[in-house]
């Protein structure tokens, strides 16, 4: 499985971005994708997940003013992000989950700041 990250860059607070991921190669044996993001000095974090069958999982934090979608006819997973904090100033990752193994994109930075 390969995953192609996109979308990242820098907005006001306030501001939207969304994030787009791209998967390829064997992505029949996919059971989950998400996003996760780490900042400065912290771990790495889960922000949001998504299902095969559309179930979803959000980060208390980012409840309300993210959402991950997935287009299966384009084997894309978005993150749309609006209400943006500083605090989500971080680099974001896409993760694919299989039976086997978790893949990981090129993180994608995204900077909130005035």
């Amino acid at each position: 499985v390969q995953l192609q990250a996109s979308g990242g860059g820098l907005v006001q607070p306030g501001g939207s971005l969304r994030l787009s991921c791209a998967a390829s190669g064997s992505i029949f044996s996919i059971n989950a994708m998400g996003w996760y993001r780490q900042a400065p000095g912290k771990q790495r974090e889960l922000v949001a997940g998504i299902t095969n069958s559309g179930s979803t999982n959000y980060l208390d934090s980012v409840k309300g003013r993210f959402t991950i979608s997935r287009d299966n006819a384009k084997n894309t997973v978005y993150l749309q992000m609006n209400s943006l904090k500083p605090e989500d100033t971080a680099v974001y990752y896409c993760n694919a989950i299989t039976k086997r193994a978790h893949y990981w994109g090129q993180g994608t930075l995204v900077t909130v700041s005035s």
